[in-house]
């Protein structure tokens, strides 16, 4: 895989693939003459609505994102809903972040079912209203005591639950240092905040030692927050977090784990890369992805979650997370507990894609966790091996910019516990020989 370009200056903001930045208003044009204009829409038109309708029509084909339906067929398979009057057949999953196949577990959906029938779809309200019903705090604390952290607190979204976390821990005096493949959802906590950000290179303590040692150099009682996650969604790569962790220990920052991807599947029992790491202040982790769910919590120690509770206003100002879901990611945590080889296994059969895309002349994905990151390069190329691969009844997506840098789209393989025997084999024959090189 082609190396990273360098660190941006201090200044910088949002990264390159941030996914709303090819149409931010700010980068739109006001005009395409001199009197400003835009010839395209009629002159009627608001300005605001005639830059938007500007910035639709300049993207490339390759990047127009759609939304799809899906409906679940049988094990780990997807069906497509019927378009045009013809339905192609079910695909199997190898897109969607369902690893331990938890989203159809018999137990899980019978414990959403029973807290449905109890306390209705909607807690109705906030936390601090009327919304905290006896399941959000039983899972609270099941989650506390799983991770060995003092309080843990849930959100409706993983997204919702990262922006609390920045926007708690900094402002607009702090300094926040971030690995350059954070996710979309902490930059937008950083923006919240108001406060600087700089990115070190992706997985480099020795970068983000530099960094903390200069920023320790400028401002000697300023505010750090060092942001990383623990498996990263794109490149399927994880930090040496011990060695993260020690650096900031060592210079007084707070650091936030972004474990969405791993708890479940990584780690001892599951438990993600930070369990055991003190120096981890918060660890934010989410049920959409190993525990079939929905929504999200941060974990941390009783003074920081006391401090969340009661200064962020991303938990104190929305509804409280659905009773069924919690329930349901209540149930799933037991699973995860009460069969800790699923995760083994999952990561033994990991391995042995990665070995067999390699051999069949393929770049072998980085990582080690379920996320299978084959680059490709070109937009186009990665787009056409998609579509061969649901030809060959295999789901799989094309990840192109703006979500990765230009020049890196590549598929990603999600690997799941429920998926057959033989589904490699499948895979590579479907795949077919890797394109030439500078092809």
């Amino acid at each position: 895989m082609p190396s990273r370009s360098p660190a941006p200056a201090p200044s910088e903001t949002c990264p390159r693939s941030c996914p709303q930045d090819a149409l931010s208003p700010s980068s739109l044009p006001s005009g395409s003459g001199t009197d400003g204009a835009l010839p395209a829409v009629a002159a009627a038109v608001p300005l605001w609505r005639q830059q938007l309708h500007h910035g639709l029509e300049a993207l490339p084909a390759a990047r127009r994102r759609l939304l799809r339906s899906l409906e679940p067929a049988a094990s780990a398979q997807l069906q497509p809903s019927s378009t045009a009057g013809t339905a192609a057949g079910p695909l199997l999953d190898l897109a969607s972040n369902d690893y331990l196949g938890l989203s159809r577990h018999p137990a899980v959906l019978a414990a959403a079912a029973a807290e449905l029938a109890v306390s209705g779809l909607g807690a109705g309200a906030s936390r601090l209203v009327c919304g905290t019903r006896p399941v959000h705090l039983q899972l609270e604390a099941a989650l506390g005591a799983w991770l060995g952290r003092e309080r843990a607190l849930l959100f409706p979204s993983g997204f919702q639950a990262n922006l609390a976390a920045v926007t708690a821990l900094t402002d607009r005096h702090s300094l926040v240092l971030a690995d350059r493949l954070i996710h979309h959802s902490l930059l937008a906590g950083v923006r919240c905040s108001g406060a600087r950000l700089q990115r070190f290179a992706h997985n480099d303590p020795a970068d983000l030692e530099r960094r903390l040692l200069a920023a320790r150099r400028q401002r000697p009682g300023g505010r750090v927050l060092v942001l990383c996650e623990s498996l990263y969604s794109m490149e399927g790569t994880s930090p040496p977090l011990a060695a993260v962790a020690a650096l900031c220990a060592r210079h007084g920052a707070p650091l936030l784990v972004d474990e969405a991807h791993a708890l479940g599947v990584i780690g001892a029992g599951g438990r993600g890369l930070a369990h055991g790491l003190a120096a981890v202040t918060i660890v934010s982790g989410t049920f959409g992805k190993a525990f079939g769910s929905g929504g999200a919590f941060l974990a941390c120690d009783s003074l920081v979650g006391e401090w969340l509770l009661q200064s962020s206003g991303a938990f104190r100002y929305t509804t409280a997370l659905a009773p069924p879901l919690a329930a349901g990611a209540l149930a799933a945590l037991g699973e995860i507990q009460a069969d800790p080889l699923a995760a083994i296994a999952l990561l033994e059969r990991a391995e042995r894609w990665r070995q067999g895309l390699a051999a069949a002349g393929w770049p072998r994905p980085p990582g080690s966790g379920p996320i299978l990151s084959v680059l490709i390069g070109a937009d186009d190329q990665a787009l056409q091996l998609q579509q061969q691969l649901e030809v060959a009844g295999l789901l799989s997506v094309a990840i192109r910019p703006p979500t990765v840098p230009p020049g890196t789209a590549r598929l990603r393989l999600v690997l799941r516990q429920d998926l057959p025997s033989g589904t490699l084999t499948r895979l590579l024959a479907a795949l077919g020989p890797p394109p030439a090189s500078g092809a």
